[in-house]
């Protein structure tokens, strides 16, 4: 059984004072003002409490060294990257030391021979790509929010993104990890093998439990060689269930595209209206799709996705002119949620069904926001099934907070009816905590209890997060 963590004030100073002793060279911060930068992510309705300090190690043994103190003075602990979520996984504990990787950000070794990558977790995403680009490599793994992620938030929620229909979300490129465990321990799990099946699979259990079993400070990463330049097609389309229709027929054509849209069309004016692209304003829906496939390859990958949006209904199709007109297109879509904040108080969600119910769970939001008297603008990675719908609520309406907390009670259910999931690719962490038992059951929550007694028995990592409260 975890222990429950009791803050004693006094335990504290004397936390600090042993960090400064032992780990002089930690920068610590414990100012009311720096504190305040830490004490948030992206989720930003939630109210978390400022946390004792913010250390910014710099090393693997600092790290190391920063847990054994916590947990001699049972000190609770969050580990955090770049801020960007969009669950509270990395909102600040009260009494508790904040952890941040982001000055670990160094790419140790990319190995062109075995085609992984050792990387620090602080580093951003999209500099990691640099990185490897440079050497005609690349990392596959990519989150709408690359330029503003870090690694290590990425391995914490296991992210998904734009291309991971074609390959896969961040836990199907980790081949190695070094953790640091609830007791300090430093661990190295898997390494450069592209197979390896010996005992427990460790390292897809922690990618993915936001820092509650241990803390990453290193991974090792799979890569690819560069793919060729991406060609785009937009198709229109005048109801978001043709939409989804389309995409069943994408799959029955034997489409296999790198990446596979949907904005509705309040997203499409939003978008619009940001990025002056000339797009259909009238339609109720579009689809993106790249294919990165060769040459002719390519081509014929577009003429038979045209072809499958057409007969389900699209009005109108356009295929982007060039390789600038593509980058355009995606980077537009990059920032859909940017788009969606002029129109008032968005909050953005992330569901997921089966492919095949896209249509049932599009027809199922309309109904919500018709429900709710809300504005709801969907967008996502509609080719598996992820769609992240945003809730906006009018800054001036009173009852704005009750509406919002209905709308996304009656999403979690209608997507969990549907065989689904609350959260895709943002993770449980504090906003979608309660819905977890309902998705996966007692039995499975007993069992994750039981995994989290096993590795972190004093309940010091990131306590609150995941989990349910027994």
């Amino acid at each position: 059984m975890v222990q429950p963590v009791v803050i004693d004030q006094s335990a504290g100073g004397a936390f600090l004072r042993a960090i400064g002793a032992i780990l002089p060279g930690v920068t610590l911060l414990t100012d009311p003002l720096d504190l305040e930068a830490y004490r948030r992510d992206e989720t930003a309705y939630l109210e978390p409490p400022p946390p004792l300090a913010v250390a910014l190690p710099t090393t693997t043994a600092e790290v190391a060294g920063l847990v054994r103190l916590a947990a001699e003075h049972r000190i609770p602990i969050v580990p955090r990257g770049a801020g960007s979520g969009l669950s509270g996984g990395a909102t600040s504990v009260a009494g508790g030391l904040t952890i941040s990787f982001m000055r670990m950000n160094r790419v140790l070794e990319i190995d062109r021979a075995n085609l992984v990558v050792v990387t620090q977790p602080g580093i951003l995403n999209a500099a990691l790509k640099r990185a490897v680009a440079a050497e005609g490599l690349f990392y596959a793994p990519d989150p709408a929010s690359t330029e503003i992620c870090s690694i290590g938030g990425n391995l914490g929620t296991n992210a998904g993104g734009l291309c991971c229909l074609k390959y896969g979300v961040t836990r199907d490129a980790v081949v190695g990890l070094e953790v640091v465990t609830a007791a300090g321990e430093i661990v190295r799990l898997g390494g450069k093998t592209t197979k390896d099946v010996a005992g427990y699979g460790l390292i897809p259990l922690i990618v993915g439990s936001q820092g509650t079993l241990a803390l990453i400070t290193e991974a090792t990463l799979r890569l690819r060689p560069t793919p060729p330049p991406k060609a785009t097609l937009l198709a229109f389309f005048p109801s978001l269930i043709a939409a989804g229709d389309a995409v069943s027929a994408l799959a029955a054509a034997g489409v296999e595209p790198c990446t596979l849209e949907l904005l509705d069309r309040t997203t499409i004016r939003a978008v619009d209206d940001d990025h002056n692209l000339g797009l259909d304003r009238d339609a109720a829906a579009m689809l993106m799709i790249e294919s990165d496939l060769p040459g002719a390859a390519a081509t014929r990958a577009l003429e038979l996705a045209e072809a499958a949006c057409l007969g389900a209904g699209a009005a109108s199709t356009i295929v982007a002119a060039d390789q600038a007109e593509a980058d355009m297109l995606r980077q537009a879509r990059r920032l859909a949620f940017n788009s969606m904040e002029r129109l008032g108080v968005a909050r953005m969600e992330d569901v997921g069904v089966p492919r095949g119910r896209v249509p049932e769970l599009l027809a199922e939001i309309e109904r919500i926001a018709a429900e709710q008297g809300l504005l709801i603008a969907t967008f996502g990675h509609v080719g598996d099934g992820n769609l992240h719908p945003n809730i906006i609520l009018d800054r001036e309406d009173p009852d704005g907070e009750a509406k919002l907390g209905r709308a996304t009670d009656a999403l979690y259910r209608a997507a969990i009816a549907l065989g689904g999931t609350v959260t895709a690719e943002h993770g449980i962490g504090v906003s979608r905590r309660d819905y977890l038992e309902l998705q996966r059951g007692s039995r499975a929550l007993a069992m994750m209890r039981a995994v989290k007694a096993a590795l972190d028995p004093l309940g010091i990592l990131n306590p609150g997060k995941v989990l349910p409260d027994a």
